[in-house]
Formats: C-alpha cells, structure tokens, sequence
C-alpha cells in the first residue's frame, strides 16, 4: 500500500517527539543547529529518532521530520536568528510547541512572519505569568539579608 502524504498542508505533530529529536541533537554536540542550520548528519539523526518513535506509523513520522526539517529552515531569517541569540535556548521550547501546530506547507516552509509572531505571543505568556504560576519566590531568587 502506498503512503500518500498531502505537502500543501502537513498535519500536526506532537512538542514532545520534535523535542525528542532536538534532545538527540543537544546530546551530539549540535544544540545550535536552529542557528547555524542542519547538515544531512543532523537531519539523518532526526529522522531516524521519528522512525524509531513511529515504527507503525510512517504518516506520523514523516510529518514530525517535515515539521522538524522547516522548524531549523525558519530560524534561517534574520529575525528568529536575532531571538536566538537575544533569548538563548529559551526560545527552544516554545519554538517547538509553535512548529508542532502552526499551519506548514511543505514546499514552502512555515511563514516567517507568522512563526515570530506566535513566538514573541507564547514568550509573553510565559514572561507575564503571575508569581503564584511560576513557583515559590515568583520565579526570583531568594537573597538573604
């Protein structure tokens, strides 16, 4: 039976297996790849992580790797570069929940413009949390007087 895959809307995926590969890819030395790009190896890594997490579902896997693949693609603009290098890894994890979900065409790639805007969106949410969301001290240090 042959896989049939529509690129023109690739279906979402879940934060949690584009993690996975991120993790694999922290773990080999390349945890800069959203900022210098991804070589074939870096890619090989990924989507052998996806083919071991969906070995039943090829659908599935191919979606994360496409999703995963555009998500190091976006982050070639100036201004998701510029993010990067002003927030750090802090960027990473929303930035994986955004790829997981927001609309991909896989010849295109994701929208740039679209893609900052849901990151600068979801970095608000997490600066702007109350004291109570984010654990005892607000999130602040504790200095003795």
């Amino acid at each position: 039976m042959a896989m049939t895959f529509d690129l023109s809307d690739v279906p979402a995926a879940d934060a949690a297996d584009l993690a996975a590969a991120m993790r694999s890819l922290v773990k080999a030395g390349r945890g800069l790849v959203l900022l210098h790009g991804a070589t074939d190896a870096d890619l090989d890594r990924a989507r052998e992580i996806f083919q071991r997490r969906f070995q039943t579902d090829p659908q599935r896997a191919l979606a994360a790797f496409v999703r995963f693949r555009h998500l190091v693609a976006v982050f070639a603009t100036r201004r998701l570069q510029q993010t990067v290098l002003e927030d750090g890894f802090a960027v990473m994890a929303p930035a994986l929940a955004i790829a997981a979900t927001l609309r991909l065409n896989g010849k295109r790639g994701f929208n740039p413009q679209r893609f900052l805007l849901a990151l600068k969106a979801a970095r608000a949410d997490i600066f702007f949390m109350g004291p109570r969301a984010r654990g005892p001290g607000g999130g602040r240090s504790q200095l003795a007087a």
